[in-house]
Formats: structure tokens, C-alpha cells, sequence
């Protein structure tokens, strides 16, 4: 299962690397983005429950360094009581790169060769 980390920068200008068992994190958080403090804790909750319970539906148990990464992001947020923003500075590893449909591989735009 791919692993992933991603880095936020609290209100107070705090750098905080975190953890994901999955690269779900990408359909939750966009690098660079600027999200509410709780916006970014219901988002990275929602993500890294996705995360543990795909950890569970591969391994049978659910991904206990997931649940310790959001109990820790909900205890940094809890310092700025809903006020700021959180930044996501980076996101890695990247996504893989989207394969093109069947039949279009070397297609170019508008049909010119």
C-alpha cells in the first residue's frame, strides 16, 4: 500500500509533516491550498479514516498510525480554536500519472498527427 506524507504550515507559521498509509490524502488536500482549521481537520479526518479503513480492507485491522495522525492534527488545531488557516505546503509522493483512455495513446489535440 502506498504511503504518503504531507506538510502543513499552522496559523502561527508552525511546520508540521504528517502521515498517511494512503495516497488518499490527494482527494481531500490540494498543495497549496489554504483551508479554515476546521475545514482542514474535517477534511484530514474524513481522509485518513478513507486511509485506515483501506489498511483494514487489506490487512483485516485498521491503521493505527492513521488514527494517531488525526488525534495529533486534532490536538494542534485545537491551540488556534477554529481560528486561521492551514496551508498544505507539499504532498509526496506525487499521484501517478493518469494513463491515457484505451485507443488514444499518441492522439494529438484536434486529430492532427
Amino acid at each position: 500500500m502506498p504511503e504518503m506524507t504531507f506538510e502543513v504550515r499552522w496559523p502561527d507559521g508552525t511546520d508540521t509533516v504528517c502521515y498517511s498509509p494512503s495516497l488518499v490524502m490527494w482527494d481531500h488536500l490540494e498543495v497549496g491550498a489554504r483551508y479554515p482549521v476546521s475545514e482542514f481537520v474535517e477534511r484530514s479526518a474524513r481522509a485518513l479514516g478513507q486511509a485506515s479503513e483501506r489498511v483494514r480492507a487489506r490487512y483485516g485491522v485498521a491503521c493505527t498510525s492513521a488514527m494517531a495522525q488525526e488525534a495529533e492534527i486534532r490536538d494542534v488545531a485545537a491551540r488556534y480554536a477554529g481560528d486561521g488557516e492551514v496551508q498544505v505546503l507539499r504532498m509526496a509522493p506525487p499521484l501517478p500519472a493518469a494513463s491515457p483512455a484505451p485507443g488514444t495513446a499518441g492522439a494529438t489535440p484536434g486529430g492532427a498527427a
